[in-house]
This record gives C-alpha cells, sequence and structure tokens, in this order.
C-alpha cells in the first residue's frame, strides 16, 4: 500500500504523526479521515487492514495519533474528548490545505463517538462510519470500571489499558458531561454507517443500537458477526473493511473512473508492494486488484498468485474471443466456461516440445460451450480459440524491457 508519512501541529502546537495511505497510481477519489480507539494508535492491524480496503477503492486515508499516543507529542493525561475532537478538525484542515478536504469520516470505538461530535465541524465530510462506537462517550467510565472514582475524588490516576499504564485525570471525566451525542446524531445530516459485533464484550451492541435510532436517513448498519471490540481476527477487520469501502463510494461523491485513454501513453498496468509480506496492490486501466501469495508460500492470500492471473488473463481472453466470433456469425452461443491450469513439466516428458532439458511451463484449458451448437460449430470455435491475443501472446517472442526510475 502506497503512504507517506506526514505530521502536523494540534492547537497546543505539538506535533502529531500521521500517515496518508494512497491508491496504487497516487490519484485518489475522495479522501477519508480515520480516528482510532481509545488508548489504541493509528497503527493497530484491524486499521490497517481497512485503510488498505478503502485505498484499493480508490480513497486516500489519513490515520494520525491522537495528542499523547503513539508518535505524536503531548501529555496523554492532558488530553480528552473535547482535544481529540480538536485533533480531528486540525487534521481534516491539514488535509484540505495539503490535498483535499476530507469527505468521509470513519472512527473506530471511542474514535466512533469523536467522529460524529466532529462531523458538523468539518463541514466537507458527506459521510460518517463507526465501528464498535458508544452511543454516548461517557460509556468510557465503564473501560475505566471502579478507578473512575479513585479520579473523582483525588484527581487523578494511573490505569492499566491494554497492557499499558495512562495517568487520566479528573478534567477527563468532567469534560464528558458536556456531550449531548443524542442531538448530535439527530443532526448528524450526513450518510451513517453503523459497524458493530453483537458479541461485543466492550462496547455492547445496545450501544449501536441507539446510535442507528437516534440517527435520521440514509442510515445503515452492519453486523460483525462473532468480532471483538478491538477486531483482532484479520477476516473480521478485513471484511469490515470491503464493506465499508462498497458502502463509502455511494456517499462521498467521488467521480466516475474515467476510461483509459486508447492511445495509451501513459502506465496501463501499475503494481506496488509494502516492506512486508507479499499482498501486492494493483491498478489496470483504472481498476483496482491485488495480488498474493497463498499462506503455505508466506503470504496472507488477499489476492490470487501472479500465475493465478496470467492464467485468469487467458482464461478471459479465450471466452471474450468466443464470444466475439460467436457475435459476429450470429451462432447460438448461450455461454462460454474456460477452466485452466498451470504447472512446470519436465522437457523430456513433452514429446513435442523443442526444448528437452529443464523444466517447462504447461497450461491445460478446458473449454465448454453452452447453447445448440451443431459438431462443426464446436470445432471451429475450439481452433478460435487458439487465436485469442493472449494464446497468440504467450506463444510468440515476448520481450521485456526493463528499467529503473530515476
Amino acid at each position: 500500500m502506497q503512504f507517506k508519512k506526514l505530521e502536523f501541529k494540534n492547537k497546543e502546537d505539538q506535533t502529531l504523526s500521521a500517515r496518508l495511505d494512497l491508491p496504487v497510481d497516487g490519484k485518489p477519489l475522495a479522501y477519508a479521515l480515520f480516528a482510532h480507539c481509545f488508548t489504541c494508535s493509528k497503527n493497530i492491524k484491524a486499521i490497517a487492514h481497512i485503510s488498505r480496503a478503502l485505498t484499493r477503492a480508490g480513497l486516500a486515508v489519513l490515520r494520525f495519533d491522537f495528542t499523547g499516543l503513539g508518535e505524536s507529542e503531548g501529555d496523554f493525561a492532558d488530553t480528552n474528548f473535547s482535544s481529540n475532537v480538536d485533533d480531528l478538525i486540525v487534521a481534516a484542515d491539514f488535509l484540505e490545505s495539503n490535498y483535499e478536504a476530507p469527505k468521509l469520516l470513519i472512527g473506530h470505538s471511542f474514535g466512533g463517538a469523536a467522529v460524529l461530535q466532529a462531523a458538523a465541524r468539518i463541514s466537507t465530510s458527506t459521510a460518517v462510519v463507526t465501528i464498535a462506537a458508544p452511543a454516548d462517550p461517557q460509556h468510557v467510565k465503564h473501560a475505566l470500571g471502579s478507578v473512575t472514582e479513585t479520579i473523582q475524588s483525588r484527581g487523578e490516576a494511573d490505569v492499566k489499558l491494554g497492557g499499558r499504564t495512562f495517568k487520566i485525570k479528573k478534567q477527563f471525566l468532567d469534560d464528558l458531561e458536556f456531550v449531548n451525542m443524542k442531538a448530535t446524531l439527530q443532526n448528524l445530516n450526513k450518510a451513517l454507517l453503523v459497524l458493530h459485533s453483537p458479541v461485543d464484550e466492550t462496547v455492547a451492541i445496545e450501544n449501536a443500537a441507539q446510535i442507528f435510532q437516534a440517527a435520521r436517513h440514509p442510515k445503515s448498519f452492519i453486523s460483525l458477526d462473532k468480532a471483538d471490540h478491538l477486531l483482532s481476527n484479520p477476516g473480521d477487520s478485513l471484511y469490515a473493511g470491503s464493506v465499508l469501502a462498497a458502502w463509502a463510494l455511494k456517499y462521498v461523491n467521488a467521480p466516475q473512473k474515467a476510461e483509459p485513454q486508447s492511445d495509451k501513453t501513459d502506465n496501463q498496468v501499475i503494481t506496488r508492494i509494502g516492506k512486508s509480506g507479499y499482498a501486492t496492490d494493483i491498478m489496470a486501466e483504472g481498476h483496482s486488484l491485488v495480488a498474493d501469495e497463498p499462506i503455505s508460500s508466506g503470504g496472507t492470500n488477499l489476492g490470487p498468485a501472479p500465475y493465478g492471473y496470467l492464467m485468469a488473463a487467458l482464461g478471459a481472453c479465450t471466452a471474450m474471443t468466443l464470444r466475439m466470433y460467436s457475435d459476429h456469425k450470429q451462432w447460438p452461443l448461450d455461454g462460454v466456461t474456460v477452466k485452466l491450469n498451470h504447472q512446470k513439466i519436465y522437457a523430456a516428458d513433452c514429446e513435442t516440445c523443442e526444448t528437452k532439458e529443464g523444466k517447462l511451463d504447461q497450461i491445460e484449458r478446458e473449454i465448454e460451450l453452452s447453447g445448440p451448437l451443431d459438431d462443426p460449430q464446436k470445432t471451429r470455435l475450439l481452433q478460435i480459440a487458439n487465436r485469442c491475443p493472449v494464446h497468440r501472446t504467450l506463444h510468440s517472442e515476448i520481450i521485456v524491457k526493463s528499467k529503473l526510475k530515476t
């Protein structure tokens, strides 16, 4: 996933650390702003998976560490819900000044409550997404448990959350008293998507119901069945990301993808891989894809392996070529199914091959034709299959010219 490391200042002139995730071609259809959960950071895996799904859909995502968390400056003990909202406003202003104002606001857990509150002050936003969010930010007192009384009486206390210790002051609790989330939701005036797990033990599913009922249409709800609060199972965050991306494109007023120019003067296909893993983002003629290796080969199985795409190209080309030929001849071809298999074979085992040493690539292609075709028509279509452009490319001499970009 292509990204940029960024920094911007909060209201107290402290530096906040951010990351801007971009589509593989670097040309976003729209920008999103992501708020992480209470005491979390921008780099948790669940956020990364959701951000990847959004970038594949053509959206850029700015995720940052709130003041005093992660790589950002400041003292967490001096922050509160209002300061988190202020951080979001500053982040939105940063995007507008340097890139493009955000149209999509996403918040996980406590961050979900924050984006709901910030939405009214980010006028460019057209859609808001909450993931496992509380209906009222005062819900955080539940996470603090009996320590709340200590904070109230002593003015502050050290709290252990997620294996780390944080100092929380009374001002944090006092600040929550001034938030009227019900009124915020009733006056949201933006498309809303609520994602929540029915088995969330940190923020119960009833919170999602309260958010959904208080908000006006357009609003949607997606159940993250069996997911925990942090979406620690990769399958849950990947699912949430794919659903969120599909929903967002309807509401961020993204422009339609332009059809590639016929002269193809620019790169037609772009691929990009990060510093770890094998997942590779692909932009092909304006369409976002992903390649990967299976788990057995050390990958994460997010998409087909490279040879899978090669087989797909041959199969698609075969089917299209047969469709074009049949339409031209006005033959009753109802459908084509092409099944392909690739394997390495020993050259010595191939009686018709010129190469006699080492291994060769062998592709087995099975074509199923549907429709009331007679035998001569079927025989002719099998011949035509061997004339599809990709088939002919694979059988011809191929020149690949490589150079390093300077």
